[in-house]
């Protein structure tokens, strides 16, 4: 496993009080039957060293639309900008729960910085089978914030949460070959390239490459023990 980076980005991460891309491309979960902890148990917002992972309202359309209406940020995505009712649209999604307590379809949080409190992307934890403990991490940022290892932060707690609080044996994220930032920033969390799909859809016109990067729960748990 690709450990290159991985101590930095855990260490004083994730205090539970429970560009860059990755295009969670969605497709819905299956199987769901709920093996781990209920969502009921866990605490939002969600603190990081840095940040706060809460919940979407209402008043975040304006935030959300300043990133993605960027073409740069829509590249790699199955959508193409955004207008501001488009992103309302989805914002109002987001702040709803998907599925039951007892068992979520996916977890979406707004990313702001605890330090004067901008939203500077977002985050999504897809729970795929609950049979099989999979789920699947995603994240969007905007670009003004990039270079400050935010998304990293983020994503990190994300781990933390699929893996230590729901009990998920493999987390993934997936993103287009050619988007470099994205796959590097998944080896910096320490995960591992699965797959690499050479032209296996089309994707906006052409064909899709697309790497898969995942780590099992006890990977994760030697990444935390060499922590210790």
């Amino acid at each position: 496993m690709p450990r290159s980076g991985a101590r930095r980005v855990l260490t004083g991460y994730y205090t539970a009080a429970i560009v860059l891309i990755v295009g969670w491309r969605g497709s819905s979960a299956v199987g769901l039957k709920l093996t781990g902890p209920a969502l009921a148990d866990l605490t939002i917002p969600i603190q990081t060293a840095r940040l706060t992972l809460r919940a979407f309202t209402a008043d975040d359309v304006d935030a959300v639309h300043e990133y993605q209406s960027l073409p740069e940020v829509a590249r790699y995505q199955y959508w193409q900008p955004r207008s501001r009712d488009e992103v309302a649209v989805e914002v109002a999604k987001w702040a709803e729960p998907d599925g039951p307590p007892e068992a979520p379809v996916s977890l979406v949080f707004a990313v702001t910085l605890k330090d004067g409190g901008a939203l500077i992307g977002d985050t999504v934890l897809l729970f795929r089978d609950w049979e099989a403990r999979q789920g699947e991490i995603g994240f969007s940022f905007n670009p003004a914030y990039a270079g400050q290892g935010y998304a990293t932060e983020a994503a990190a707690a994300l781990l933390r949460i699929g893996f230590e609080h729901f009990n998920l044996h493999r987390m993934f994220g997936r993103c287009d070959a050619r988007n470099e930032r994205s796959w590097r920033l998944m080896q910096r969390l320490g995960m591992r390239r699965e797959a690499h799909f050479r032209e296996h859809a089309l994707f906006k016109g052409e064909w899709d490459e697309e790497f898969y990067y995942a780590m099992l729960s006890r990977e994760w748990a030697d990444l935390v023990r060499d922590e210790a």
